[in-house]
């Protein structure tokens, strides 16, 4: 079974096996023990509820129950840009005219920008290959929505993702080779290790303050501003699918675009029901395809956990589970769990039954469990 819970201090050494397969350019969990045991440790406060809210960290696990490993990540970060400045680029339009001259031009430019300064992001999403396909992604990356709606007081309104741009097999970007290395005597690899491990502000700060006039840029740096490295298109379309668009930033570094949604427009949000554990001894096979599951999680803040069960489990007031899953998510007979699709052609089911859980929707807070 596979199951997502608050990451743990035994983690450490399956989260680092992954943050080196991983490669280059995967910003938020470079392959750093030591830097890798302090995100673990700020997300143990988090959910333990010894830090301040804007400043927490919740970083999620997948684990594969039966060989007991960590075979994924995904995180959400409060808020950004209260510690440090946060920056991005913001593409925008520079326009010079002159009527005597009947000259208009239009000149594409990018501006530093702090505008998701005290914004939710989602991020370190990472998975196993041994684990891709099979609806696992989506229940890793889709889990936070659950958590951000459950939970809405700890975060903004706005969640947003940065996702990472364009780079070759070699770790090289183009945009950081045409712009950022003018500043820095480093290659975009470096730069990338020292903004995970805490130094991107720096970095930023000596980047030019005035506008970027990307005619000014040769062509392969241009091209990749707004675009995604091949190995998180898949992710990116994930997010489209969620209700996340491009809002104009993108990264200082290699112009991977942020894209942005409201937490009650995500789409696994406006279609998750309520309903109640109900563990029967019945055998029920859950060995279904993806397109046949629904993503069950229990309401607990610090012990938060989400696994899969078949469409044919979900009753009109209960959802039916074995012993093995409700022990899983730490449920009993009569606690309350959320449901919400895991494919994007997720069962019409939920959406029938929405407008009757948008009753339970005021007692969440009495009934999530602390």
């Amino acid at each position: 079974m596979l199951v997502i819970r608050p990451l743990q201090e035994n983690d450490l050494d399956d989260l680092y096996a992954m943050a080196q397969n991983a490669g280059k350019g995967l910003t938020t969990l470079p392959a750093d023990r030591e830097l890798l045991q302090k995100k673990i440790a700020h997300a143990r406060e988090t959910f333990n509820q010894r830090c301040a809210p804007e400043a927490g960290l919740y970083l999620f696990a997948l684990e594969d129950t039966e060989l007991r490993k960590t075979v994924g990540i995904s995180g959400i970060q409060a808020r950004v840009g209260l510690d440090e400045v946060f920056y991005n680029y913001r593409l925008s339009i520079t326009v010079n005219a002159s009527k005597e001259l009947g000259v208009h031009v239009r000149t594409p430019t990018l501006h530093l920008s702090n505008d998701m300064t005290d914004t939710s992001e989602i991020c370190s999403l990472l998975l196993s290959d041994d684990y891709k396909g099979g609806g696992s992604g989506l229940l890793l990356s889709r889990c936070r929505f659950m958590y951000l709606d459950e939970f809405r007081k700890h975060f903004s309104e706005k969640v947003f993702a940065e996702m990472r741009g364009v780079s070759d097999r070699d770790g090289r970007s183009p945009l950081w080779d045409a712009l950022g290395s003018k500043f820095f005597d480093m290659e975009f690899s470096e730069a990338d290790m020292l903004s995970g491990l805490g130094n991107k502000a720096f970095i930023a700060e000596l980047m030019p303050k005035y506008p970027i006039y990307l005619p000014m840029l040769p062509d392969p740096a241009r091209a990749v501003i707004g675009r995604v490295h091949e190995n998180t298109a898949p992710a990116l379309k994930m997010l489209q699918a969620e209700g996340f668009n491009f809002n104009g930033l993108v990264d200082i570094f290699d112009g991977g675009p942020v894209v942005e949604a409201f937490v009650h427009n995500i789409r696994t949000v406006r279609e998750s029901v309520n309903r109640y554990a109900m563990v029967t001894q019945t055998p029920i096979d859950l060995d279904v395809p993806a397109g046949e599951r629904v993503m069950v999680s229990n309401r607990s803040f610090r012990d938060f956990r989400v696994t899969t069960i078949p469409t044919s489990c979900i009753g009109p007031d209960t959802v039916k589970m074995p012993p093995e899953v409700a022990e899983a998510l730490n449920l009993e007979s009569g606690d309350p769990v959320r449901l919400a699709p895991l494919k994007d052609n997720g069962p019409q089911f939920l959406h029938s039954h929405r407008s009757h859980d948008k009753a339970d929707d005021r007692v969440r807070e009495s009934r999530s469990r602390f």
